[in-house]
């Protein structure tokens, strides 16, 4: 009887949670000047750098040349 009652729930909360951040992501035009993004911080770019019908992710680096600490560059994909 409990597992009837919590297994939907636990099903809608997982699709919930998936795609409310996917939701809220906001897509910039064209990508943040270096030393703006923190590290591992991920950032939607559309630029028109890319075919139609995708978009380009840029991840945050900490590189020494713009100020960082480390020798972490952005990374593009």
């Amino acid at each position: 009887m409990f597992q009837q009652k919590t297994c939907p729930l636990l099903i809608s909360f997982i699709l919930v949670n998936t795609a409310i951040p996917a939701a809220l992501d906001v897509v910039l035009k064209q990508e943040p000047p270096m030393g703006q993004m923190r590290e591992g911080q991920r950032m939607l770019v559309d630029d028109g750098s890319c075919p139609p019908g995708q978009i380009k992710e840029v991840i945050g680096g900490n590189h020494v040349k713009v100020g960082g600490t480390k020798d972490i560059e952005r990374t593009r994909r």
